[in-house]
């Protein structure tokens, strides 16, 4: 498998790079670090809001930092948990007096980064509250560190949340409403092919010719089930029965869909899909009251896809809907 890069150890800075270059305004990358920030930041008397993990899910998360949005995402090597030196420097350059709000996705490593941030935000005197996003229902166990897996639904947590801070809300208000959309955020996600981490030699699994696996997280991990390649309508059936169950979700409900390209998906499978989770939930009786179809976190050059419901009151989706500039977001 070929990829275009000058050497793979300097993938990381040289891509970031590149997006403050191409987003200059907009984002900056701290001196010395893998930090996105945003370039007017900090905004003061606004709730910060933080967020890391592995380099490798484009555009997340550095494509998520803007106003409206995210102040600072870390970026670790590829599929690896960012240095707790540039989650420090981040604190000190995003804290505009309000307080800073983390949002993890439910990884150990990212687990453990942000909790010793957290205690050098209590030696600064920063607030900190922290939402753990752990929408995969794929993994049935929910149980501590080892339990369901964040990943795409974290972006609509970004979204949200950052427009409650944006509107000028309290910390503990961010707070709310970033759990109140991880309360209601389900995701389930299928792969063609593995990916393949610049470096190395060979991917973690591999798929025969017509297989697919279901239930794949996003650092290249394989899923829970493999299968024989289906149709577009049966594999959404099968991903959104899983979902759906899992709330669950019932008639009268209105919900934000995405359709989540993993990295190497054409639009046009983007679309059929969307069609068929569209067809699907008018089935249900539940109604689409945003649709999502792109490429939000992706698994390097995955083939696959993932789908996120959110369950959406009338103030989620006023938040869904608040203006924002981050460089990856696209604003119907």
């Amino acid at each position: 498998m070929r990829k275009i890069l000058n050497q793979p150890d300097k993938a990381v800075p040289e891509m970031l790079s590149g997006m403050a270059k191409a987003h200059a305004g907009i984002i900056e990358v701290l001196p010395g670090t893998q930090a996105v920030v945003r370039a007017d930041a900090p905004v003061r008397g606004k709730v910060a809001l933080i967020t890391g993990g592995g380099s490798g899910h484009e555009p997340a998360h550095g494509g998520f930092v803007g106003k409206g949005m995210l102040d600072a995402a870390l970026a670790g090597a590829v599929f690896c948990s960012p240095p707790l030196d540039d989650a420090i420097a981040s604190l000190e350059r995003v804290d505009g007096g309000a307080g800073v709000l983390f949002i993890i996705k439910n990884y150990t490593g990212d687990i453990l980064l942000f909790d010793m941030a957290e205690e050098e935000a209590a030696d600064r005197g920063i607030p900190v509250r922290k939402a753990l996003v752990a929408d995969d229902v794929a993994v049935d166990d929910r149980e501590g560190t080892t339990g369901r897996r964040g990943v795409a639904g974290t972006v609509l947590v970004h979204k949200i949340a950052g427009a409650m801070a944006d509107r000028g809300a309290s910390l503990d208000d961010v707070h709310r409403v970033a759990m109140k959309v991880i309360e209601n955020v389900r995701t389930m996600g299928m792969a063609l092919t593995p990916c393949l981490v610049p470096g190395r030699d060979k991917p973690n699994f591999e798929l025969a010719p017509g297989e697919m696996e279901i239930g794949i997280g996003i650092h290249g991990e394989p899923g829970v089930r493999r299968e024989p390649l289906k149709s577009a309508r049966e594999i959404v059936s099968e991903m959104m029965d899983r979902i759906t169950g899992d709330l669950p979700f019932k008639a009268g409900d209105r919900v934000v869909a995405m359709v989540n390209g993993m990295g190497a998906t054409p639009l046009m499978e983007l679309y059929v899909i969307y069609n068929e989770v569209e067809s699907y939930l008018a089935g249900k009786g539940i109604a689409v009251a945003r649709p999502m179809v792109g490429e939000y976190m992706t698994s390097l050059e995955m083939a696959g896809f993932s789908i996120t419901l959110l369950r959406a009151d009338d103030e989620l989706l006023s938040l869904f809907d608040h203006p924002c500039a981050a460089p990856a977001w696209r604003q119907a």
